[in-house]
């Protein structure tokens, strides 16, 4: 892959290519957009075939995090990490504590939390190196894992959508395909549940699926046959690209709307496609933030409450998207695109504006500007 050509795809200001020869660390951090804020995003750890592969995912989840925290409202940009790995053999303290250093150079322009492969015992590591890292426990004042809060903001946006195709946001007696049930996936199908949904899950571990059918009654379905599933809400909590040219024919949902990233392979073509087909896709970036709002307010100082309230917010976000995407006749992830995109060009007029944040002092006199 052409680097620089690639970063100017997606518009990257940088990429810190880390590796340490002690731990085994390979890691790649790529910083999107920091217009709005510093650059946060999650770590992800996960055996990648290839270099290449790893760069290309990392570029393409950072940008989607940009967009999701102007989405959200938050002052804060888009970046992301990967660390070339398998999370169930090769983590180790080193191998965390030397990514920290890493994270720790750039000096706050990034700040990392968990993500798909990592958990907060990973994130603690981190924190004994930098201070830029969110998720951490509860115990040393952090917000913890934040899938339940994940949960809770695809929970509420679920129900807009519903609110859109069904007149109604009441989920009680829907049929709702969940791919894949680990942190998020679970907290979905808990909430679902107990609104009275009918659930049909499927994951790579079947100690997951086992769990949902014990503990909600859910049907449980082979990971290669979801996308057949007779339901009328699927709900993707896996990895990405998962709409494709391949199962995009084969859903026959009314709303597609889920806890995982970049779920359209090609977000455009894929986009209109579901358009045409008449399926509500709820852009991915937006329904997923709620994790992204949980460690935002770690930042600041945490508050549950508050963070809590933010991620029911997601209601109204849809809502808003919803409404854009009909009025102008085009799709939801376009509209979404749209509306992101415009914060941050307001945001960055707004910042044209010089402002010094600590008194300075001129002529022996102390002035807050």
């Amino acid at each position: 892959m052409k680097i620089f050509s690639a970063m100017h795809e997606y518009n990257h200001e940088e990429v810190v290519f880390c590796q340490d020869r002690d731990s085994g660390l390979r890691a790649i951090i790529a910083i999107h957009d920091t217009t709005l804020g510093p650059a946060l995003g999650g770590t992800r750890m996960w055996p990648y075939k290839t270099e290449e592969e790893a760069l290309q995912d990392v570029l393409r989840l950072s940008r989607g995090m940009t967009y999701k925290s102007a989405a959200a409202g938050l002052n804060l940009g888009g970046g992301k990490a990967v660390i070339i790995g398998d999370p169930q053999r090769d983590k180790n303290e080193m191998l965390f504590r030397a990514f920290g250093r890493f994270v720790h150079g750039l000096n706050g322009r990034y700040i990392t939390a968990e993500d798909v492969g990592t958990e907060v015992r990973d994130m603690e590591w981190v924190r004994m190196e930098t201070p830029w890292v969110v998720g951490i426990s509860e115990a040393l004042g952090g917000s913890g894992d934040p899938s339940p809060v994940t949960a809770r903001g695809v929970y509420f946006g679920l129900k807009a959508c519903c609110e859109a195709v069904f007149d109604t946001s009441s989920l009680r007696g829907r049929k709702v395909a969940i791919q894949g049930v680990g942190h998020v996936g679970y907290y979905l199908a808990e909430f679902l549940h107990k609104e009275g949904a009918k659930l049909f899950v499927t994951d790579i571990r079947k100690d997951r699926v086992r769990r949902c059918v014990g503990q909600f009654g859910a049907t449980a379905v082979e990971p290669d046959k979801i996308y057949d599933a007779e339901a009328e809400i699927f709900a993707p909590c896996a990895l990405g690209a998962i709409i494709n040219d391949e199962t995009i024919q084969r859903v026959k949902c009314k709303i597609i709307a889920g806890g995982a990233n970049n779920q359209l392979a090609d977000e455009h073509k894929h986009g209109r496609i579901l358009m045409e087909k008449r399926i509500l896709y709820a852009p991915d970036y937006v329904i997923n933030a709620g994790g992204l709002i949980n460690v935002a307010n770690e930042v600041e100082g945490y508050h549950r409450d508050k963070a809590l309230k933010e991620a029911e917010g997601i209601y109204n976000v849809l809502e808003q998207i919803i409404a854009i995407a009909r009025q102008e006749n085009t799709s939801t992830h376009e509209a979404s695109n749209r509306l992101a995109e415009q914060r941050i060009e307001q945001m960055s007029k707004l910042k044209r504006m010089h402002v010094i944040s600590k008194p300075r002092e001129i002529r022996g006199e102390r002035y807050a500007w």
